[in-house]
């Protein structure tokens, strides 16, 4: 009786970690040449607080730092911007067709779209700083939480997985 009991808070303890992981996801542009890219500056970072902000900015510059990239305060070889939601909220997803981009302005059509982006949701893009194209993009599931005390490491967990594999290899 007690060896059943013992199997099962095992196999409880596996599948609430599994529930709980965080679920990573990256794509990048094929046609992007990374090994051109040496260097990168922060965009902007947004995210519950400013707390956060700060974990998500440290930790995505360990991670890159690890890969033989420089920080630089401007002018990067790369531009990079994250997003972090520790509340359910609503996300506006802004397109441009024509010249421009959602920093840079231009001209052309928009079309602006809402939709909500989870609670925990983590997403570190990658934008070639010259020609502006979004050359990268991670994101996780289940990477923050209102609660940093218990979930500093599991952000860092998780922004380790989405570099796992970076820089995306090169083309062929």
């Amino acid at each position: 009786m007690r060896k059943r009991i013992l199997r099962y808070a095992a196999l409880g303890a596996v599948t609430t970690c599994i529930l709980f992981a965080a679920k990573i996801t990256t794509d990048y542009d094929h046609n992007a040449d990374f090994g051109q890219y040496h260097t990168y500056s922060w965009e902007r970072v947004k995210a519950g607080d400013q707390l956060w902000a700060d974990r998500i900015t440290q930790d995505v510059d360990r991670q890159l730092s690890a890969k033989g990239w420089q920080k630089v305060e401007s002018g990067g070889d790369v531009a990079v911007t994250g997003f972090g939601s520790t509340k359910e909220q609503p996300t506006l997803n802004t397109f441009y067709d024509g010249l421009g981009g959602w920093r840079w302005g231009g001209f052309g059509e928009t079309t602006t779209t809402v939709s909500n982006t989870p609670v925990g949701t983590l997403v570190v893009d990658m934008f070639d700083a010259r020609t502006k194209h979004l050359i990268w993009r991670g994101m996780s599931t289940e990477a923050l939480s209102g609660k940093p005390e218990k979930n500093e490491n599991k952000l860092e967990d998780a922004v380790k997985d989405m570099f796992k594999k970076f820089p995306p290899p090169a083309k062929s």
